[in-house]
């Protein structure tokens, strides 16, 4: 089994959604590259910048490369836009480009900071690039800072939507709300609605373990919390999906189980893993189902080149009209 990210492992393991606390160091970080860059770019389209959204509020976006459809990349639940700049790959995966470079060298791609996520610099802290919010967050929320702040940056659309574990809810709830503004999905290891029976009376603590995973900033304030009830409850409610090009993308390594994790919690989470990623490809027409073979919930990190590809497929089939 492929050795995890012992930061990620540490800091979150898999905190979006289906991880449990983990027992590493931020000592990992050590030489890790940085996920943005503030200096001057001899391309005018690349920026990393904190955009104005409004009621006092700015959010940090990066965006570079150039072609359509523009392609948005949402993080997992505590993660910052760091995941998909870095990178974890072992022999015999070759070393490829973190996601985000390697999708701007065929597409206009961006990625920006929720409020109250990892930044995984060393040490560990909170973003301070966007501004912080307090309490628990609904999923339509989210959803609407993620048109916010393409809206207001004027990020051209429609947009091929990328999201990692819970960011699946958001870029699945943004899709339903925006069907003209949305080209295509990628769902990347991806949070679904259809977990709850598996848990059974052990969901409540699930869902208490997704917003303390046990980082160090479980007690914060500024720490991101969602109310995942309610986000499973607007996606149930909301329009169904646009009919536009998907993939699937899903890990096929257990989700980690630090020292001390219960069976009660780790074994229905992976009998329910594979319907999960099923009823996800079972959202559109012809979906592609990439399994990203030794890779854990961090599919993006492990396997950025499968995660590129899959990316590049989907912007295809929206080029060429499916």
């Amino acid at each position: 089994m492929r050795q995890r990210i012992p930061l990620l492992t540490a800091v979150l393991t898999a905190t979006a959604l289906a991880v449990l606390p983990g027992c590493g160091g931020p000592s990992a970080l050590r030489g890790a590259p940085a996920a943005s860059a503030t200096g001057p770019s001899r391309d005018p389209g690349e920026f990393s910048r904190q955009v104005d959204v409004g009621g006092g509020r700015k959010l940090w976006l990066s965006c570079k490369g150039s072609g359509a459809p523009t392609v948005v990349l949402e993080s997992g639940l505590h993660d910052s836009s760091d995941t998909w700049n870095l990178t974890e790959t072992r022999p015999p995966v070759p070393k490829a480009p973190a996601v985000f470079p390697g999708v701007a060298a065929f597409a206009r791609v961006c990625t920006y900071d929720r409020p109250g996520t990892i930044r995984y610099t060393n040490p560990p802290a909170l973003t301070t690039r966007s501004t912080p919010r307090t309490g628990t967050r609904s999923l339509g929320a989210l959803e609407a800072d993620l048109d916010r702040v393409l809206t207001s940056a004027h990020v051209p659309g429609p947009y091929l939507l990328v999201g990692h574990s819970f960011g699946g809810m958001i870029t699945r709830l943004y899709a339903q709300r925006h069907p003209e503004k949305t080209a295509g999905l990628v769902f990347v290891d991806a949070f679904g609605t259809d977990m709850e029976p598996y848990f059974g009376a052990r969901w409540p603590a699930y869902l208490k373990l997704l917003n303390n995973p046990g980082t160090p900033f479980d007690a914060d304030p500024a720490f991101e919390k969602v109310d995942v009830d309610g986000a499973i409850g607007a996606v149930r409610a909301a329009k169904p999906l646009p009919e536009v090009p998907m993939a699937v993308l899903s890990k096929t390594e257990p989700f980690a189980a630090p020292a001390g994790s219960t069976k009660d919690l780790l074994a229905p989470l992976e009998r329910a893993w594979p319907a999960v990623q099923q009823t996800l490809v079972e959202l559109g027409e012809q979906t592609p189902h990439l399994l990203a073979t030794g890779s854990d919930h961090y599919v993006q990190l492990h396997d950025p080149d499968l995660t590129i590809s899959a990316i590049r497929l989907i912007a295809g089939r929206i080029r060429f009209g499916h």
